[in-house]
Parts: C-alpha cells; sequence; structure tokens
C-alpha cells in the first residue's frame, strides 16, 4: 500500500509537470496534494514497517516528537490544500468568465505558500507545548505512531494548558477549513441547480467528484478518530480510523483523480508514451553497439 500510495501519487505529479495543457490552477493545486500525501505516509508508514520486520515497537523521545511535527505539518497542509481546492472549484463554477483572471499563477502560489506557512506554524506550536511537559520512562503510546493526544495523555505533568491549545487549534484551523469547504459546496450546488441543461449540469458536477470524494474520506476518517477516542476511548478504534486517513486515503487519492478524470488519463497515457520511445530509442542504441 506504501508502494502504491508513492507511486500512484508520483505519477499525478509528473503527469502534471510534462502535460502543459495542465498547467492549471486546479491541477497545480492536486500535483501539490500529490506530494504532500507522500511526505505525509512517509513520516509513518516506514517506521511502522521496520517495527514489524524487526519487531521492535520502541522508538526515542527524539524521533518521537520528530515524527509528530512533520505529521501535523502534512497532515494540517492536507486539510489547508483541500480548503483551496474546494475555492478553486467555486471560483471556477460560480465565477466561470472572471476565473482565469482572479486565479492567476501570482495568487495560486499564494494560496499554497500561505498554507506551508500555517502548517510550519501550527505544527511549530503544537510541538513546543508537547517538549514543555514531562513523561516517565518506558511509556507505551497505544497507537502505531506518535499521535499528539495519545502522546498528551502519558504526560506525567499537568495537560491543561497543552490541551487547550491543541483543541483551540483544532477547532479554528479544521472546523475553519471545513466550513470554508461546506461554504463553497453550498454555493455550487446552487449554481449547478440554476444550470438549465443536464448534460451541463453533470459537467459542472464531475468536476468536483474527485474532490468531493477526497474530502468526504479524509474528514469522516479525521472525525472518527477524535469522536471515537472521546466518546468510547477505545485505542483500536482511534486506531482504525487512523489508518484511513494516514494510509487508505493518500492512497486512494490518485485512483480517484485518474479514474475519473480525462485530462490525467490522457496525460498519463502520453506520459509512458515518451517512456516507451525512449526505451526502444535506448535499447536500439544499444543493439548497434
Amino acid at each position: 500500500m506504501y508502494v502504491m500510495t508513492v507511486f500512484g501519487n508520483l505519477l499525478i505529479i509528473l503527469a502534471v509537470s510534462s502535460d502543459s495543457h495542465l498547467h492549471t490552477p486546479m491541477y497545480f493545486f492536486l500535483s501539490n496534494l500529490s506530494f504532500v500525501d507522500i511526505c505525509f505516509t512517509s513520516t509513518i508508514i516506514p517506521k511502522m514497517l521496520w517495527n514489524i520486520q524487526t519487531q521492535r515497537k520502541a522508538i526515542t523521545y527524539e524521533g518521537c516528537i520528530i515524527q509528530m511535527y512533520f505529521y501535523l505539518l502534512f497532515g494540517v497542509l492536507d486539510v489547508f490544500l483541500l480548503s483551496v481546492m474546494a475555492y478553486d472549484r467555486f471560483m471556477a463554477i460560480c465565477h466561470p468568465l472572471h476565473y482565469m483572471v482572479i486565479m492567476n499563477p501570482w495568487l495560486c502560489g499564494l494560496l499554497v505558500l500561505s498554507s506551508y506557512i500555517m502548517s510550519f506554524l501550527y505544527s511549530l506550536l503544537q510541538s513546543f507545548m508537547v517538549v514543555q511537559l514531562s513523561f516517565c520512562t518506558n511509556k507505551k503510546i497505544p497507537h502505531f505512531f506518535c499521535e499528539t493526544s495519545q502522546i498528551v495523555q502519558l504526560a506525567c505533568s499537568d495537560t491543561f494548558i497543552c490541551d487547550t491549545v491543541m483543541y483551540f487549534a483544532a477547532v479554528l484551523l479544521g472546523g475553519g477549513s471545513l466550513a470554508a469547504i461546506l461554504y463553497s459546496y453550498s454555493k455550487i450546488i446552487s449554481a449547478i441547480d440554476g444550470i438549465s441543461s443536464t448534460q451541463g449540469k453533470y459537467k459542472a458536477f464531475s468536476t468536483c467528484a474527485s474532490h468531493l470524494s477526497i474530502v468526504s474520506l479524509f474528514y469522516f476518517s479525521v472525525l472518527g478518530v477524535y469522536l471515537s477516542s472521546a466518546e468510547t476511548h477505545s485505542s483500536l478504534s482511534a486506531t482504525t480510523a487512523s489508518v484511513m486517513y494516514t494510509v487508505v486515503t493518500p492512497m486512494l487519492n490518485p485512483f480517484i483523480y485518474s479514474l475519473r478524470n480525462k485530462d490525467i488519463k490522457k496525460a498519463l497515457k502520453i506520459l509512458f508514451g515518451k517512456e516507451t520511445i525512449i526505451g526502444i530509442i535506448i535499447l536500439g542504441l544499444k543493439n548497434c553497439h
């Protein structure tokens, strides 16, 4: 699954970068999302695979903090990029005549850069708050990676400030991003409803279907983690939900976008066609020698 995640998302990045027809805001954000998904899974799965192979589940304190920092960084980046992509679809469907003027390269770059900066600051704040806590030796985390809430629960010192900051930031960033996505789609649905032809409605909705699928998978699994841990205190249910958004969702992203998107399919065919031609030329040159 990890190999499929990395390979699939790399194909999306290569397809977008190699085809000039895909140099549009939507695919620019998609290639960034694919890059972030590779980084997100790479902070968690390799260590998990190493633990399975060696039958050792230990991680150093420093290693745990580093893993938590990068997990938060790329996890929050996922949230911000999904929000930016919802805004992009809102502009494309609700304001099609001004779309290319408003969503210019400068604004697209600014939106992505702002997402990186806010994610960096958030993960730095959360990591700093956890570092201030005191931990007893030989603590066991009931999870397959260093998830923030699980680490805070194991602290020997008072965690009130850390908990307050953690939940406030989660509501502010996660809740704000989700509200922005829901608002964008409420406007998109209203705009699609106003289209007279059935074919026009289908075409407009098809441009949002892939993004909507990813948003649903990601947010339902993330909410499943925090709701299950808050209500039942079951580490198994929280871990199962965590697998969905750390392993399954990043793996499904390339499939959802490539299977439902004719432009991506075409770009991949051209990309593989070029590779095949290059391979034939190299083989021919070798045979000549």
